[in-house]
């Protein structure tokens, strides 16, 4: 890491590396120019150092150090590598996804980190050369919905690690919203050309935040009425970047629209019901549900159940129910991968929706195998096996921790199957009592009232 002063700073230059305030803070990616009004914000908040990963680069809007044609190269190299590097993920995919949960989850997880990594490449190639391959990324797109049809129940269960989500903030918001988004148009039963047009614009729908000085989409404090109208024009932004390299409208609208709402209380245009294109409305209901889940500079991410929860409500029909409805049928009330805490006393994790009763959804217990070796799955329902709450954050990174210790106790001792089969008797039974203890009274189940969706 190389230290940076203020006084150095000056209008036009470019770093190799991300320009950053603390370890997390990006003020300035690299090869985006320093601009004369970050500098006098800079100046403001009263900043007088700051830390790169690369150096001062003189090339301009582009951050070219040597030369443009080197630059060109290195950066065509590294979209190839990239490419090649997603390609070969999804083909280990189809030859190695295994038997066994665990396995998958592994490749799934696997597979997700290269369509972070591919559509970083993309943000970047724009903000250094400003173009987009609309081939490469509809072919792209394509892939990525036979993969979640595919494996809907497994890449609904990957969060991006704290990591991702703070230093790739946008990245790692347009992958988890277009899982979401194309898991709803899949449950709306859509054509695939119109997916693949609603995974380009949802990959691209926050492009415009590129054209917007960074501390305002990263910061940690609240906006003052100035930068919040600022950081509003984001969608028009992106529908000219997109106008500009020429995307089909469908797609320019798409972006454009993200955040109309259906009552006419969003923006830019304030539009309203019909008059919103119907990718910007089940992209709006992806993007709201993973950033109510997503943590925050600002804020604490909140549970899946609860944002489906508020989905559910709908507060003054902001939201197109029947986008709601897929999203709701698609990962269930109790979404995929949520802890839950049952009426019989056990722990579960939810993997999977029951088609007549989102209700009521599929969960393995956790440390309990069928005799085959395979996690131990059920039906829930409305007694004996009753989802009584989810579980909090906390909980569940407690649970997580033991569940990931008893299995390296389990794999430790794999050669025995006896002892493998007396590990979950002890500590987490144990635990699963303490969790019920702790929360006797909590008002996790709250009434939802989903008969508009029957």
């Amino acid at each position: 890491m190389n230290t940076v002063s203020l006084d150095t700073l000056k209008e036009n230059l470019t770093f190799t590396g991300d320009l950053y305030i603390g370890k997390n803070f990006v003020v300035l990616p690299h090869t985006v120019p320093v601009s004369k009004e970050l500098i006098e914000n800079l100046k403001t908040w009263n900043f007088e150092e700051f830390i790169s990963e690369g150096s001062l680069s003189l090339g301009g809007d582009i951050g070219v150090s040597v030369g443009e044609h080197s630059d060109d190269k290195k950066d065509k190299n590294n979209n190839e590598v990239v490419n090649e590097s997603l390609k070969k993920a999804l083909e280990n995919s189809k030859q190695g996804l295994g038997n066994s949960d665990k396995s998958r989850m592994e490749v799934v997880h696997s597979v997700y980190n290269e369509y972070m990594n591919y559509i970083n490449s993309i943000f970047t190639h724009y903000v250094t050369h400003r173009k987009i391959d609309q081939t490469e990324l509809s072919e792209t797109v394509k892939e990525l919905i036979v993969f979640i049809k595919d494996n809907r129940r497994f890449i609904l269960r990957v969060t991006p690690s704290v990591e991702q989500r703070t230093k790739n903030f946008l990245v790692a918001h347009s992958m988890r919203t277009t899982v979401l988004a194309i898991t709803i148009g899949l449950q709306e039963h859509l054509p695939l050309s119109k997916l693949i047009e609603l995974g380009v614009a949802c990959i691209l729908h926050e492009i415009g935040m590129v054209r917007l000085p960074p501390q305002l989409y990263m910061s940690d404090r609240k906006f003052t009425p100035g930068e919040k109208a600022q950081v509003m024009t984001h969608p028009i932004l992106g529908y000219n970047i997109l106008k500009e390299l020429d995307f089909p409208m469908s797609i320019q609208l798409g972006v454009l629209e993200h955040h109309e709402k259906e009552n006419a209380s969003g923006y830019p245009r304030q539009l309203s019901g019909e008059k919103i294109i119907s990718y910007a409305k089940i992209i709006s209901v992806a993007c709201t549900f993973e950033a109510i889940t997503a943590p925050r500079s600002y804020k604490d991410e909140r549970s899946t159940f609860e944002a489906m929860v508020e989905m559910l409500k709908n507060a003054n029909h902001q939201y197109d129910d029947a986008a709601i409805k897929a999203l709701l049928y698609s990962v269930s009330l109790f979404p995929i991968g949520a802890y839950v805490f049952l009426k019989n006393g056990k722990v579960a994790e939810v993997t999977d929706v029951n088609p007549d009763n989102p209700k009521l959804p599929v969960v393995q217990l956790l440390l309990e195998k069928e005799k085959d070796g395979s996690p131990k799955t059920l039906q829930t329902n409305e007694t004996d096996l009753a989802i009584v709450r989810v579980l909090s954050k906390k909980e569940t990174d407690d649970v997580k921790a033991s569940v990931e210790k008893m299995n390296a106790l389990s794999e430790k001792n794999s050669s025995s199957q006896n002892v493998a089969k007396k590990v979950p008797e002890s500590q987490p039974v144990q635990e699963q009592h303490q969790i019920q203890e702790s929360k006797k009274n909590a008002d996790g189940t709250e009434d939802i009232d989903i008969s508009i969706f029957q």
